[in-house]
């Protein structure tokens, strides 16, 4: 890999993760230097709080500061040499400046309570301080190299999904397409207002179809709804032998699921089913929630499983789309139905 996405920026839940660790931090270093003042002295514990507090002002806002300036240099995330000695080369003048500003700040502090700030020698003072905030910020690097190449990546990865669910996506086939069109003439003449239904639902499929990569899932009564369109169209083409009935749970209504993930089941069925059958085929699609899974499956009472899922162009394309958006958590499956037929079937992780 020679090149890494850019970084989005922190989602709120992030930026909340952060400022609560990042907070947990200093509470712990104060409750530290407390502890460990009131060991060897008795009260004014406003000075434990002086001497961590000014350190955490000015480290948040130097941190704060490099981590806005991080994102610049992303494109290097893959040459992390090079990374480091961009990120690391404001170290020199970040630690003297940082010891600069917390001393400052507490002889500050101690002068307008009209006490004296003593403390050893300004050689050892900077060489303790300098030492101490340059381990804390080559840590603080590590950190932010990390997470920002893991953000790149994880970007990388979804563009790279992205993609692949755009290829993967097939439009309508030609055959259907012509068949879909066939069927809509053929009922002009005899029947202009199912004509008129048929092209508008037609219509709706293919936008659907081309919108995917803009729109890759919906919820499952919405998909109910555009495949109503396929289902109308190929009830018609085989009116005289197809029955259709749906049997939805309402709680899975509300459940997402990539665009057009059903019509394929749907065409299996058709093409397996009731196209290679002379006598009545009924079809039943049936969307179950259970717990935090969703399946839906179209059943058949005629056919056979004739190929498996990697094999056929649908349910593989299915299968593919799937994978990439839920890993091994979704499954794509035809299997035979008991006393002949076929079910095709897939589970996936309920969302709302």
């Amino acid at each position: 890999m020679n090149t890494v996405a850019l970084a989005k920026p922190l989602s709120a839940r992030s930026r909340a993760g952060w400022l609560l660790a990042w907070a947990a931090f200093w509470l712990l270093m104060l409750t530290v230097a407390v502890q460990d003042h009131l060991r060897d002295h008795r009260g004014e514990l406003w000075r434990p709080l002086l001497w961590e507090g000014s350190s955490c002002l000015v480290a948040t806002l130097m941190l704060v500061a490099q981590w806005h300036r991080a994102p610049r240099h992303d494109a290097l995330l893959t040459q992390p040499l090079r990374w480091f000695v961009h990120q690391l080369g404001w170290l020199p003048l970040l630690a003297p400046g940082f010891v600069v500003a917390i001393y400052a700040i507490r002889h500050t502090v101690f002068a307008l309570l009209g006490q004296t700030y003593r403390h050893a020698g300004w050689g050892e003072v900077f060489l303790y301080e300098c030492t101490k905030f340059s381990l804390f910020y080559i840590l603080f690097v590590a950190v932010v190299f990390g997470l920002r190449t893991h953000a790149a990546l994880a970007e990388q990865r979804l563009q790279t999904q992205a993609a692949q669910l755009a290829q993967l996506t097939q439009q309508l086939e030609p055959h259907f397409l012509f068949n879909a069109l066939n069927t809509i003439a053929s009922t002009i003449h005899d029947k202009p207002d199912l004509a008129d239904s048929l092209l508008t639902r037609l219509a709706a499929l293919l936008r659907a179809t081309t919108d995917l990569t803009r729109r890759p899932s919906c919820t499952l009564d919405e998909e109910l709804k555009l495949v109503d369109g396929y289902a109308a169209i190929m009830c018609e083409r085989f009116a005289d032998r197809v029955s259709l009935r749906v049997d939805v749970d309402p709680a899975a209504r509300a459940c997402r699921v990539p665009t057009l993930a059903i019509q394929p089941l749907l065409e299996n069925a058709f093409r397996h089913g009731v196209e290679r059958s002379s006598e009545p085929t009924a079809l039943t699609l049936r969307a179950r929630r259970l717990g935090d899974r969703l399946r839906v499956e179209v059943e058949q009472d005629r056919g056979a499983v004739v190929e498996a899922p990697a094999a056929g162009v649908g349910l593989g394309t299915l299968r593919d789309r799937l994978t990439a958006l839920h890993g091994d958590r979704a499954q794509v499956r035809l299997v035979a139905r008991v006393g002949g037929g076929a079910i095709a079937w897939f589970e996936l992780p309920a969302q709302t």
